[in-house]
């Protein structure tokens, strides 16, 4: 007599791992009056490729930031890892897609970021005066960020029409064009330009060449415009996660009957209405009260709300004193927050070697059980000077571009951040892939 046994199992292993449908067949004699032939599956692990994801391309630029450190281990590690390979991952994320050389919050801006290997890419969220919601860093923008005063029809809207400069007395340029002066369909027919404005200016034209020395406009000839549903479907096109940024309004609210809860509760919204699992957005505000309501009112949601922090703007801030952090870590943790984004600067300090190394403020965010997001990488221009507001803890030992990636090494190794924003996300893809992050999936 011959008697077939089958016994199935898999292991599901991390990330990178698997288990496929290969079956190993052992055979084994048992001595008795009959032999039995007992057939086992047997759970083969298997190493799963990198899903590199569609047109992943890093350009030059990390090579140049690499070339350009001190030599030291990490500078040989990423150097081993010129040839890649390089795919999409979660750490990396687009932070208003690739504004170092793309008009923020364009079309094209996403697809760069996308392509720079960014697994998860950022939409501020505003409104018109139709409260549609669309993509915009500030509600009060458009006249550093788009063509708005080219168009005259479109400018006469704007809150503050442009005023030249009067050097004689001292007077600057200006202008304020908000998204709640204009309609959808007039907003939709802006192009997105990059960020700034020369404030020296005496016509729009020139008010309007405003794009620092150390940017570009190469890629800024026909920068498209997006709603905030128009983001969504894209995103979904480029295979990526979303973090949309509710920003605070400019406007009076309620705004034309629109309150502040329901302006949250619009952001979530279209990504239900487009079918987007909940598992997939990131959404984001400075305001506590905002990440509080997602998280009592949208479950679902609630697990990725991300709190930006800002409380470095009150007085007397200090990340190595707990008793200037108004909520505490703590208090926080409490109210069921578990993503915090501070900037960079928050979470690094210079030890008595001057070494670079995690602030109190890390230590304690860590310790109260907070995931952390640092933002926004690449965002100095060069930092031959010491890198302005995002570097000011460090200041004192960051002298060239290539510490850029030193700052990267210390926030994912030793502070642990989950993801780092970034002005131009190649630069996070390559130290990400180098070190063999988990892939986007």
């Amino acid at each position: 007599m011959k008697r077939i046994t089958l016994l199935t199992s898999c292991i599901l292993l991390a990330a990178l791992a698997g288990c496929d449908d290969d079956v190993e067949i052992v055979e084994k004699e048992v001595v008795g009056t009959n032999t039995e032939v007992e057939i086992v599956e047997v759970p083969t692990p298997i190493v799963v490729e990198v899903a590199e994801g569609a047109n992943i391309q890093l350009g030059t630029r990390p090579d140049y930031l690499i070339d350009d450190m001190a030599q030291s281990t990490l500078k040989t590690k990423l150097e081993s890892c010129s040839e890649g390979p390089f795919y999409r991952t979660d750490f990396s994320i687009g932070h208003r897609g690739a504004p170092m050389q793309y008009p923020e919050h364009t079309k094209e801006a996403y697809i760069a970021a996308a392509r720079m290997g960014a697994g998860i890419v950022e939409c501020d969220v505003t409104f018109t005066n139709d409260k549609e919601l669309v993509c915009r860093h500030s509600q009060c923008d458009l006249h550093t960020t788009t063509n708005i005063l080219a168009i005259p029809e479109l400018a006469a809207k704007c809150s503050v029409p442009f005023t030249p400069a009067d050097p004689a007395n001292g007077i600057a340029a200006s202008a304020k064009c908000c998204t709640s002066d204009i309609s959808l369909a007039e907003f939709l027919t802006l192009e997105g330009k990059m960020d700034g404005a020369n404030t020296n200016a005496t016509t729009v034209a020139d008010y309007m060449d405003g794009t620092p020395n150390w940017r570009t406009d190469l890629y800024a000839t026909n920068g498209t415009l997006m709603t905030h549903k128009q983001s969504i479907a894209l995103f979904n096109e480029l295979g990526v996660k979303m973090t949309p940024e509710l920003k605070s309004p400019q406007v009076s609210m309620p705004f034309d009957g629109m309150t502040q809860e329901q302006y949250a509760q619009k952001m979530l919204d279209e990504y239900t209405q487009l079918d987007v699992p909940a598992s997939k957005v990131y959404p984001q505000s400075f305001n506590l009260d905002d990440v509080k309501y997602w998280i009592n009112n949208n479950p679902d949601f609630a697990d990725k709300s991300v709190y930006l922090d800002g409380r470095d703007s009150e007085a007397g801030f200090d990340p190595s004193n707990p008793q200037t952090w108004q909520p505490s870590m703590d208090e926080l943790v409490a109210d069921d927050v578990k993503i915090l984004a501070p900037p960079i600067w928050m979470m690094l300090t210079i030890d008595s070697e001057n070494n670079i190394v995690p602030s109190q403020y890390a230590i304690d965010a860590k310790a109260a059980g907070l995931a952390l997001i640092a933002w926004s990488l690449e965002r100095s221009g060069p930092l031959n000077e010491g890198g302005g507001y995002y570097y000011q803890s460090i200041a004192d030992v960051i002298d060239n571009d290539g510490d850029m990636m030193t700052v990267v090494d210390v926030l994912a190794k030793d502070v642990g951040v989950m993801a780092i924003f970034s002005d131009w996300p190649a630069t996070v893809s390559y130290y990400a892939s180098c070190n063999k992050m988990p892939a986007s999936i």
